[in-house]
Formats: C-alpha cells, structure tokens, sequence
C-alpha cells in the first residue's frame, strides 16, 4: 500500500491494488454514512460551527481521520483549518465552517463536502441540499449538478461498450457539458471551469484532474484500478469566481449560488463502481 502525507497532493495517476480497492470501499461507505448523518442533522438556526464538531466526532467513531483537516493544496498558503468545506449560497467551494461560524438560515443552498482517511486511504464526497424551503431555481440548480454526476457514472459503468477504446477526461467532462446543457438554456446555469474531478485514493488530490467540460476522445485515459473523485460544480450565473482572505473561500463574482455534488468511483474491467454510497 503506498502511503503519503494528507499534507501534499499526489502528481501522478495511480492504480489500486485489491487490497487498496477492499479499503477503499469500507471508507466510501463510512463517509458515505458520515455525509448521509450530517445532511439529516442540519437545521434552520444552526451554526456552522456545530456541523464542524459533529463532521469531527462522526469521522471519529467511524475510526477514521478528516483528510481535509491540515491538508495544503498548491492553491493554499496554509493548512486548511476544519474537517469539513460547508459552502452556503454563493460559496462555489471550500468554505471553512469554524473560523467564523455562521447561522444556516430557511432558504440557504447548503454544501457538504469531506474527505476521510481509513486505513491510510483516502475517499472524498459531497452533496448540496435545500435547507427548508428554497424558490424553484435553487432546487433546480441543486437538481442539475445530480444530474449531471449521475450521467457521469452511467457513462463510466457503460465505459466498455461506449468507449471501447477507453473513456477519456475529455468524454467525461463532454457527459457533465450535454447534461448541463437543458439547465443551461433554460435556467442560466453555468460550469465554474477552474474546478473539477480528480485521482484520489493515497492522497486527497490525485493526477488526472478531470475538467467538467470538454471534447469527446480528448484527455488522459481513464483506466482499471484507477478511482477518481468527480464532481461537477454548476453555478446559478456566469461561474467566474473570486478568493476570501481566508485563502480558501471561492465565491461566485456576481453573488450568485453554487451547487457541488461528488462521488469517488472505482473504474473496472467492466465499467465502474461508486465507492461513497452507504449500505
């Protein structure tokens, strides 16, 4: 099993022994149950901060580790400081919950994204959620990012017959584009292009990073062994963004709302497999 730092981001692509893959699938369904727990205990008038300390103790008693927590992507100047990136409204990503806590409010579009570390490996997902009752283009803007991961994994468990030459970065990202493409004519909606999928497994950020967009039989190869983490990332407006102080906060530039959805999948000989759903 190779091992590295939660500190440092892995610049290659790797493939996963069975015994990683057997690892692998008890820590999917661990965060799996840790993200499904977290969703289901938030409530209007909470503080973010409070979503911290249980994401904490979940990971925890799953006898597990954030692979967030002291985590420092090429992008950061610093280790990021929570277990969790909880993103309201028109936080596209990586909002840190317990720096400044906030109040989850009736209306908000609400994002948990995590990662954990189980036996030295690594599974990384997220969702978006309604908190209360939210105006029909936040539960559409919530709906499109779904859609287009799940005609994401559709296409990678269908990889053998589709592509039979393998399925590239490019066919993916061209998958999430097609499917975005209804929400984009009728709602606005728009790709936040600077983010994206990646390898994930011995660290939190793995080679190839997958872009949601892109051309049919373009890009790296997606091979058996390999687990990637995808996540399309949709924006209700034109899904340029801008940095926080804090070095990790990206916000839409026109104040609109951002949804995230993620899986990690296992590619296999016979198409695909979603590691970060519970049993």
């Amino acid at each position: 099993m190779t091992k590295t730092s939660p500190k440092k981001p892995l610049k290659t692509t790797t493939i996963k022994t069975l015994e990683d893959i057997a690892v692998l699938r008890e820590g999917g369904e661990k965060l799996a149950r840790i993200l499904n727990t977290l969703r289901d205990s938030v409530r209007i008038g909470m503080s973010s901060g409070e979503l911290e300390d249980l994401a904490r103790d979940l990971t925890t008693a799953e006898g597990a580790v954030p692979s967030f927590l002291g985590y420092t992507p090429a992008i950061a100047h610093r280790p990021y400081p929570a277990a969790l990136c909880l993103s309201v409204n028109d936080v596209v990503v990586h909002g840190i919950p317990n720096e400044k806590p906030f109040i989850i409010k009736e209306g908000d579009v609400l994002t948990l994204d995590m990662g954990i570390i189980y036996k030295g490996l690594f599974v990384d997902s997220a969702l978006t959620m309604p908190v209360g009752e939210v105006d029909i283009k936040g539960r559409k803007l919530i709906e499109s990012g779904e859609v287009c991961l799940d005609a994401v994994i559709d296409a990678l468990k269908n990889w053998p017959k589709d592509y039979p030459k393998g399925i590239k970065t490019g066919d993916i990202g061209h998958v999430v584009e097609k499917n975005l493409a209804y929400y984009r004519k009728t709602y606005g909606f728009n790709i936040v292009e600077i983010f994206g999928g990646h390898g994930v497994g011995y660290s939190v950020h793995e080679d190839p990073f997958i872009p949601n967009f892109g051309m049919k039989g373009q890009g790296v190869t997606i091979k058996p062994g390999m687990v990637i983490a995808i996540e399309p990332i949709i924006a209700e407006g034109k899904g340029e963004v801008k940095i926080d102080k804090d070095g990790y906060t990206y916000r839409t530039v026109d104040g609109k709302r951002a949804t995230h959805s993620e899986h990690t999948i296992l590619i296999t000989d016979s198409g695909a497999e979603v590691l970060t759903l519970a049993n």
